[in-house]
Parts: C-alpha cells; structure tokens; sequence
C-alpha cells in the first residue's frame, strides 16, 4: 500500500524559518523518492555549527553572575560595617551609662570597684596559665621531667604550684572556715526563728487587745464615752517628690473610719520642685473642703531627710493635745478601719510604745524583681517581726505604718538626724528605756515595692549602712542602759552583728570571693554542701511564708547572693563612715494602684462631704489644670536603663571561674558558678525589674 506524502511538516519548519530571519543551524536535506512498492522520506542531519544566540545569552548569563557576586560582596560588606558600627555605638553607650553610674558613687564604691577589677584581671592570668598546663597534660600536678626538657613554662608552673600550696592556700583555706562558721551561726539563727513561727501558728499567740470598737460603738452614748473610746490621734505622712502617689496616700488616710474631732493629717511635705507641691496643696484643700482635719506642712530648711521632717512636724504646739501618732509614707494606703484595728492594743498597756502592722504589696506580681522582694519581706515579716515581738517585745520598726505613743517619743529623745535609718535608731532606743512593742500580723497596710532594680539598689544600700551607723553610735549607749543582759546580748549579737553585719559579710566573700579563687587554689576547698545543700535548706526555708513563690526559689538564691555585693558595699560604708553612708535618695514609686484606689477612695469618702457643691466643683478644676502640668511633665522626663559595672566585673569572674571548675570536673561547683555568673550579668545589664528605653 503506497503511503501519502506529509507537506505538514515542510510547511511548519518554513514558516518558522521565515518568521525567526535567522540562519538556519541545520541543513535538512529531503529526498522523496517514488517507487512502486513504497515511500521512502530521506533526512539528513548535518553537524551544527556554533549559533550566536546561545552564545550571547551564555556571556550575559556570566555577566549576570559576575555582578551578582559582586552586590553579594557588597551586601556583606555592608553588613559588616553596620556590625561593626553597632559594637561601637555599643560600647560608646556602655560606657557613657557606666560613667554616668559612677559619676556620683562614692569613694567606698569606686575603691570596691577597683579591688574587684583587679582581682579579675588576676582570675582571667590564672586561667590562661591553666589553660595552658592543661593541654600540656600537667592538669592539677607538677610537670614531670628535667628543666631543660620543660622549658620555661614548666619552671613558671611548678613554682605557681608549690607557691600556693604552700603559702596561699593556708589562708585562704583558714578564711573559708571563718565563713563556714558564720555561715552556719546565721543559718541556727533562721532555724530557730522558723521554729518560733511554727510554735506561733500552732499554739495561736497573738497579741489581745482589751477593747473593741465595734463594742464601744454600741456603748458610747455622750461625749465623755467618745473621748474615753477614742482618744485624740495625729497622723503624719511624710513625703519628698512624691508625684505618683500622693493622692493615693492622701485619700486612704482621710477616710479613716475615726471621729474627725478626733483626728489631725499632717501632710510633711520636704518638695522642691514647685508644682509637686502645689499638687499636694490643692489635695489637702480638696480634703479639708470636705471637712477632714488635715494640714499642710512645707519646711523651708530641709535638713535631716525624713527625721528632720518628723522632727518638725512633733515641734507644733498643738501636739500636746494628742495621745498617738500614726505614720505613714507616701506610697502607704491604710485600711479605714487601721486605727480602730490598732490603738485598742494601747488601753490598759501603759508600758507598750509601738504597734507596727505588716505590709501588703499591690505589685508584688509585677516583675520578677517584685516577686523575690516579695519573698525577702514575707520571711522578715512574717517570721522575725512577729517572733521577736512575740518573745521578746522588741523589733525594728519599720519607719511607716505604725503608730506610736508620743510620750513614749518624747521619753527617749523624739527624733533624731544621726542616721539614715531613724526608725531603727527611735526603736533601739526606745528600747533601752524600757518600752515594749507589738506587732500584727494580721492587720495589713497596702504599700507599693520598687520596680526598677536602681531604685531597689539605693533602698538597699540604705537599709545597710544605716544600721552600721547606729551600732558606731549607740554602742556605748546598750553598754551603759539598765536593760538586762539578755536584752543587751541580743541587741548587739543577734540584731546588729549578726543580721546587719554578718550576713553581708560572709554571703559576699563566701560566694564572690573564695569560691571562685577555690577554683584556681584547688588545696583550699569550698565543700559541696555549703555551696549548694545548705543555702537551698534555707532558701526553702525563706520562701516558706511566700508559698505561692516557690517556683521562684532558684532564682532567689541567685538574686540574693547577686544583690550581697551592694548590702556588702553598704554595710562597709556605714561602719567606716566613708561618703555615701548618709546618703539619702527617695525610692521611686510608679502609683501602680492609684487609679483604682482613687475611684474608691472617692466612693468611699462622699459622706465625708459637708460643702456646697460649688467649692468641690472649683477645687476639682484646679486639680484638673494642675494634672495637665503633671503629665506634661512626665512625658518630658525619660529614663534609660544603666550597666553596673561592679555587678557585669564579678559576672566575668565567675564565669571565669566557672571555666576553670569545667577543666576539673567539678559538677556542683561549676554549674553554681555557671548560674550565678549568668545571674550578675543579668542584673550588671539591668535586665530585671522594670524596663525602659
């Protein structure tokens, strides 16, 4: 069967032929020839030849390449630039930040600082020469062999051996044991004051109070009933730029549930910036316009701090006319019933002085640095207020949420500008005259704790050196006072030298000093059980009265062991009297609970308000146009958050340390040293608390 000729084919490569206007590549070559028995369709295919499209889109396909590299060497180039652009503006910033922390320290700080700098720079040339020995194989031994085989590295080890094994170790080893014991002493003296709580709780003691007012409410009937029940109160609340939390403060003491013919409010107000207080005069006017006693006091001479103001404040002449006197900072919001909670604990107790209740934090959930404070003050609370005013009558009041008989002030001196902790100093002596002090547990005044960490580090710093102050200057004065033995034994051993100066003392050189020089001293040891089994026995037995912070209870031995070195700097200045000991910077409140306060506040107070309306309505547009100046003011200040170089030094040399415990397969050891060089980075950084730009 002969079969038909295809011109399909023919037709579609002509056309493409034309329409491209190329040479053909290929020379295609029909031959049809006719037979009688079948077709026979002949292609031949010659060799192509090189076509010039494809080369030219070869040679840009190497051009694209070429200049594609070229903008990828650009790309990192500049990426390098900005890196490196960033470190330095890094460190420009570091150390700006640093220098404007250390501008105003002082020379106790700046002499810290330089002692821990060099001992790093000593840490990190023991750590390269271990380094060293370590891959030569003389790892925690002589190396072995002939000087001219050693060499010179191997006669530098050996005499660093034998030097501290025979003369650096003994003392080292000898200062650890002192610490150990310290360390113990102070851990018997949490125990016991744990088991005085237990018995507290199981046995039910608490203070009894022979009145009750919600007795003598239904009794009093004339004027002689009311003056017998309630006896005339003064309350002071003692501020200094207390821009956030002044209303709040202000408004929770005004509506104490108290006869107002009963009751004065001294708002002591140490300001010096001029709209604060025009701020706090407009409140004050609020209040006294809806009838409440209260007065607004501005010293134009502010010396002494808080004692000065008080100090002030006790001098009027219309003092004598009161009985007690409550106290209160700024950022303290008091209950309604917090008087009638506490002065009944004054009737029929002529020898009791103080009540001092327990504070309540509206933040404690804030941050991390509010939860571990919050662990701290419930254990001090909790535990050695209440077990030291149950047993012994005495503690350290607390500066605020207290009240006290004024003659019981006046009898020992009244207020003094020795010290940065007048409270403590009003305490011990109102000790050593015999008065005696009560504390409730369950009654609670809401307060607010510092957010920042700058802020929690100058509260604690004065909290520390205070207290040194006063052991320099009232101990000749337990010496010579009539209290018994005991009392005197306790005041100095137990309230002065051991929690104030002890436990800074061993806590910093214990965890900051010996345990990381232990690990380049290896004759010297640190046992396992100081550095890890007993410090969590007592972090557990810390966290007790805060049981909702357990999760929290590794990062709190962390924290405290971080913050040992700002109470030990403290506790230095104050005892060698060197600058910063009478230093006294107010500690920053953020009036986290204002606004919610208030609304109540307000709620609460409207039968409180015996004006016409007109007066309230002036006095509020006052505040209004005074809240506008407060805000624009706000907005105008900014923070930063700050290094702190003592904090990021010991940070390097713990975990330079810890290194050291990594070569010697030390577990315990390096990973204590490990977490806790991470913690005072953290803290050097300023990376807890509140943060700001």
């Amino acid at each position: 069967m002969t079969r038909p000729e295809n011109f399909e084919f023919q037709e579609w490569w002509n056309q493409q032929r034309d329409k491209n206007n190329t040479t053909t590549t290929h020379d295609l070559l029909l031959d049809t020839s006719s037979s009688s028995n079948n077709d026979i369709l002949t292609v031949q295919i010659t060799t192509p030849t090189s076509d010039p499209t494809v080369e030219k889109g070869r040679s840009r396909s190497a051009r694209q390449l070429y200049w594609l590299c070229l903008l990828r060497f650009q790309q990192l180039f500049s990426f390098f630039a900005s890196l490196a652009n960033g470190v330095v503006y890094l460190l420009r910033i570091s150390h700006r930040r640093i220098s404007s922390s250390s501008s105003s320290s002082s020379s106790s700080s700046s002499r810290l600082y330089r002692l821990i700098k060099a001992f790093l720079v000593l840490v990190l040339i023991l750590l390269c020469l271990e380094l060293v020995a370590y891959f030569k194989g003389w790892h925690f031994r002589p190396p072995v062999g002939s000087d001219e085989v050693l060499g010179m590295l191997g006669f530098v080890y050996s005499s660093w051996i034998s030097i501290r094994a025979n003369y650096l170790a003994p003392p080292l080893q000898a200062l650890t044991n002192v610490c150990i014991v310290l360390f113990l002493i102070q851990s018997v003296d949490r125990v016991v004051l744990m088991i005085g709580c237990f018995w507290i709780k199981f046995r039910k003691l608490k203070p009894v109070a022979t009145v009750r007012y919600a007795a003598a409410d239904e009794e009093k009937g004339n004027v002689g009933a009311v003056e017998e029940y309630y006896p005339m109160v003064l309350v002071q609340i003692p501020m200094c730029n207390e821009r956030e939390v002044y209303q709040q403060s202000i408004a929770a003491v005004c509506i104490q549930d108290w006869p107002k013919e009963r009751m004065l409010v001294q708002v002591l107000d140490d300001s010096d910036e001029s709209d604060v207080q025009q701020l706090i005069k407009a409140e004050v006017q609020k209040w006294q316009q809806r009838g409440v006693r209260i007065l607004y006091r501005h010293r134009l001479i502010r010396t002494g701090y808080k004692a000065g103001n008080l100090k002030s404040a006790m001098s009027c002449d219309y003092v004598k006319d009161y009985e007690f006197v409550a106290i209160f900072d700024a950022d303290f919001q008091p209950g309604p019933d917090f008087l009638k909670k506490t002065i009944p604990y004054f009737k029929g107790n002529d020898e009791l002085a103080l009540v001092q209740t327990r504070w309540s934090f509206v933040n404690k959930d804030e941050n991390l640095l509010t939860r571990l404070q919050n662990i701290n003050l419930s254990f001090h609370f909790e535990v050695e207020q209440q077990v030291n005013g149950m047993f012994i009558n005495f503690f350290g009041f607390n500066g605020t949420a207290g009240v006290w008989r004024i003659k019981a002030l006046e009898d020992c001196g009244g207020w003094l500008e020795r010290t940065t902790v007048e409270d403590m100093d009003i305490a011990v002596r109102a000790h050593l005259c015999g008065w005696k002090f009560i504390y409730l547990d369950d009654v609670r005044c809401l307060c607010e704790l510092p957010e920042s960490y700058e802020a929690y580090k100058k509260q604690q710093h004065r909290w520390h050196s205070g207290p040194m102050q006063l052991l320099r200057l009232c101990f000749v004065d337990i010496l010579r006072s009539k209290v018994s033995f005991a009392k005197k034994a306790n005041l100095i051993f137990l309230f002065f030298l051991l929690r104030k100066l002890i436990l800074p003392f061993y806590s910093f050189t214990l965890f900051c000093i010996i345990l990381p020089l232990t690990m380049f001293l290896p004759e010297a040891q640190l046992p396992a059980w100081v550095v890890c089994y007993v410090p969590g026995i007592m972090s557990i037995l810390n966290i007790l009265p805060a049981p909702r912070s357990i999760p929290f209870i590794v990062p709190y031995l962390l924290f405290e062991n971080t913050m040992s070195v700002t109470k030990f700097n403290a506790m230095i200045s104050g005892l060698f009297r060197f600058g910063s000991s009478y230093e006294w910077i107010v500690t920053k409140k953020l009036g986290r609970s204002s606004e919610n306060d208030l609304v109540a506040f307000e709620k609460e107070s409207d039968p409180l308000v015996e004006t016409t309306g007109l007066l309230r309505s002036s006095s509020d547009s006052g505040l209004e146009e005074l809240s506008k100046l407060e805000i624009s003011k706000k907005i105008s200040k900014t923070k930063r958050n700050r290094l702190y170089r003592k904090e990021l030094t010991l940070a390097f040399i713990l975990l330079t340390a810890s290194v050291r415990s990594l070569l010697s397969a030390q577990g315990i050891h390096f990973y204590f040293l490990l977490f806790q060089g991470i913690t005072f980075l953290i803290v050097g950084l300023d990376l807890i608390g509140e943060q700001v730009s």
